[in-house]
């Protein structure tokens, strides 16, 4: 925590920050936030993951207040009580990252319940506290029956509505900002649908997603989509959370990872104590760090930034068990593919059904289609893969865009309980292939293969049958 009082310094910094070409004003907090505090709430709390941006704003005393007689050994909140009683001074306390010490490896446990402690002595019933702000990433701690610092109203993004709009990027401000990149960038690398695609989906209580604002601008002024956001962290979060129970979450990764939505109790995870073992406590942990977001009663990978650190996860982790097995299989099942190897594709789903995997129950084409994508899981470090995309006439199971105009595009159909012939029947009679011919506007089509994929599943003869077709385009 800096400490500042009556400084020029903060406002040099907005300054400078607001004169960048990608800046948005999100200081409109401010209207809500000071009738908040009228209204007789002295303490708030908002918190939100790593990126989304905080601010930080603490006082020099003895400077600002020569008269009052502060010493150098006085506790600080003794010295702003001698203040305030010879002043009747009342302070706004701003804190940034609240939450710090329980990130720092080297801080104990007794560190860090000081902490509090000093938290509550200097904030908690105090008259000279005109209100307090915090910041951070972790939910204050209700830590020993809750009395350190229950005084606050805590706010988050997966469930609050109140202030959620300046929690990241509204579509919108993104739409202004790419007007700008556009203008400034004699070469602009990439359309604003793909900046939806990699840095958007973060779901808010009050309805609107939100766009990681980190990622957007590095994008912006970089001129290239890649991972920011998850690359800035000090450790491999995704992993730390997911190791403690394996078991637990390891067929929900393989749902996730294909898109799908996951039902879970998300609860308030208390920064008091990092030892996370349930399945509720993983996932919560992970809302907050931003890891996964949260939308009625289900967790799910917000973009494509996240989703590339999932697919790194099952591809790198042998404690996966089958996911990892299987996921090593994929590169062998996209070359297949591409060279129309039917008897190898079919052996790989073979063996994805023999690992007896829980998820291969294939109760629901959901099933089908999650492992199917996790034995596709390498191609996404060729393609863009979209599920249930607006196509031609219906809405296709899978489409891979390749990375490169000139290579093959995949059109994948899934079906249980009918066959692959029909698959593809379906995939030519409903016109998917449309979506290679470009969005209205653009200049660049593509012009490689356009290749049929039908995948089906027996239940009764427990058997996969596959086809590729190349089509006409």
């Amino acid at each position: 925590m800096g400490m500042f009082l009556n400084s020029k310094a903060p406002y040099e910094s907005y300054k400078k920050i607001s004169q960048t070409p990608y800046f948005v004003d999100k200081s409109l907090l401010l209207s809500e936030l000071i009738p908040f505090f009228d209204s007789g709430n002295h303490y708030c709390c908002i918190t939100r993951p790593r990126r989304f941006g905080k601010t930080v704003m603490a006082d020099d005393l003895m400077s600002a207040y020569p008269n009052c007689r502060i010493c150098k050994g006085d506790a600080v909140w003794d010295a702003l009580q001698k203040i305030y009683e010879q002043t009747e001074s009342k302070f706004l306390f701003v804190l940034d990252e609240w939450d710090a010490v329980f990130h720092m490896s080297f801080i104990s446990e007794d560190n860090r319940k000081d902490y509090l402690l000093f938290l509550k002595w200097l904030l908690k019933d105090q008259a000279y506290v005109e209100f307090a702000y915090m910041t951070g990433i972790l939910p204050i701690v209700k830590h020993s029956g809750g009395s350190e610092l229950n005084m606050f109203v805590e706010y988050d993004m997966a469930t609050s509505e109140k202030f959620s709009e300046y929690f990241g990027f509204l579509d919108e401000e993104v739409d202004r900002l790419y007007e700008i990149y556009q203008n400034k960038t004699q070469r602009t690398r990439f359309d604003r649908e793909e900046l939806r695609i990699w840095y958007d989906g973060y779901y808010t209580a009050s309805g609107p997603r939100l766009y990681n604002p980190r990622s957007v601008v590095l994008a912006l002024t970089d001129n290239q989509l890649r991972n920011y956001w998850t690359s800035s962290g000090p450790y491999d979060e995704l992993f730390y959370y997911v190791r403690n129970n394996i078991e637990a979450v390891r067929d929900d990764l393989v749902l996730m990872v294909s898109g799908e939505r996951v039902a879970a109790d998300i609860g308030q995870f208390a920064a008091v104590s990092m030892e996370i073992n349930s399945r509720e406590q993983i996932y919560s942990a992970m809302v907050i760090y931003g890891l996964l977001t949260y939308e009625k009663g289900r967790v799910l990978i917000p973009n494509k930034e996240l989703m590339d650190r999932f697919h790194e996860l099952l591809l790198s982790k042998d404690s996966l068990g089958y996911v990892y097995q299987l996921a090593r299989k994929s590169e062998q099942m996209l070359q297949a593919t591409l060279a129309g190897d039917i008897r190898v594709m079919e052996e790989i789903l073979s063996y994805a059904h023999n690992t007896e995997a829980p998820i291969l129950a294939y109760n629901s084409e959901a099933e089908l289609s999650a492992m199917v994508n996790l034995c596709y899981l390498s191609a996404r470090n060729k393609y863009r893969v979209e599920r249930e995309d607006k196509a031609g006439k219906g809405f296709v199971d899978f489409i891979f865009y390749p990375e490169h105009r000139n290579e093959d595009g995949l059109i994948l159909e899934l079906k249980v309980d009918s066959t692959a012939k029909e698959a593809v029947a379906q995939i030519k009679d409903k016109d998917y292939a449309l979506r290679f011919k470009g969005r209205l506007g653009e200049k660049v089509r593509y012009t490689g293969r356009i290749l049929a994929v039908g995948i089906s599943y027996n239940r009764k003869t427990k058997e996969h049958s596959c086809l590729v077709e190349v089509l006409e385009h």
